[in-house]
């Protein structure tokens, strides 16, 4: 009788653990008209978050992967100065601080991020995009996409923006901005962007930034990591780039012997000129880790 009694009490409280199951939410705005610019402000607390074009002619779609117990979604947007304005705010309805957030990343997988979105953009619309991210990852697949500015902010996540086509920006993007307090900072096709200024700023951890071809326009760009590393692939040396690297002793460099020293920080190719439109100029800025240029 006592073992019966017993196993029914363990059941019974088995029962009672919450689960985690998970629960679908799908916003979508079918405005088309009133505006010539469509901005995007997405925050999520910790998620896995992935953006690329869909076909569709509405601007925006947001389907996302929730755990219940979690979750306080505000989505909401309107139209005024010329613009859609659209904003998703993904809270915590428990209280995750910021050091057990980073924590739960770096001692757990993807899985434990408790929350996945996926967002789709139009072919057919010019974007100004902001995110706002606690913990997680992002993957960002802007090929054909308009995008004028690009703002990524995260406690700490690693980000990835690339071009699954090759297809070039259609318009000049005015600014791409990453600030990550942890985490891997990676842009393939750099020069796909056509943005004229890129500030990366990473406190600890990695940021890559490949240039396979050249550029169709001047490009600034600021990387800046406090603990890790940077790691760049350039154009060809036909290309017009000049680099400036701000360094300390505990800052290990390596880079090509094609680059001509202009001073003990500067550097250049043989194709750089100084009024050249397409210039590439890049700040690299490591306290304690390494440089690698290729």
């Amino acid at each position: 009788m006592l073992k019966k009694l017993c196993l029914l009490i363990f059941w019974i409280m088995v029962g009672a653990i919450p689960g985690q199951a998970q629960f679908v939410k799908e916003y979508k705005v079918t405005e088309r008209k009133g505006y010539e610019i469509v901005y995007l402000n997405f925050s999520s607390y910790k998620s896995l978050t992935q953006l690329k074009r869909v076909i569709s002619a509405d601007p925006i779609y947001i389907h996302g992967h929730l755990l219940k117990s979690n979750i306080l979604p505000d989505f909401k947007y309107s139209v005024h100065d010329n613009m859609l304005d659209t904003r998703l705010v993904h809270k915590n309805v428990e209280s995750d601080n910021l050091g057990k957030s980073i924590t739960s990343k770096l001692f757990s997988d993807d899985t434990d991020f408790d929350h996945s979105w996926d967002l789709g953009l139009g072919s057919n619309f010019l974007y100004h995009l902001e995110f706002n991210l606690g913990v997680g990852r992002a993957d960002f697949d802007l090929a054909q996409i308009a995008v004028s500015k690009l703002k990524v902010k995260s406690a700490s996540a690693d980000v990835m923006i690339h071009y699954g086509t090759e297809v070039p920006n259609q318009v000049e993007m005015d600014t791409l901005l990453v600030t990550l307090n942890m985490g891997t900072v990676e842009v393939q096709n750099a020069n796909f962007t056509n943005a004229r200024k890129m500030i990366i700023e990473v406190n600890y951890g990695k940021i890559n930034l490949n240039y396979g071809d050249g550029l169709s326009g001047k490009c600034q760009v600021i990387a800046a990591v406090s603990g890790g590393s940077i790691h760049l692939k350039l154009p060809p040396d036909s290309n017009p780039v000049k680099i400036r690297m701000k360094t300390t002793p505990m800052c290990r460099t390596v880079f090509p012997k094609y680059l001509k020293s202009i001073d003990k920080e500067t550097y250049i190719t043989r194709g750089y000129k100084a009024s050249d439109p397409r210039l590439l100029e890049l700040i690299l800025d490591v306290g304690v880790g390494s440089i690698t240029i290729e």
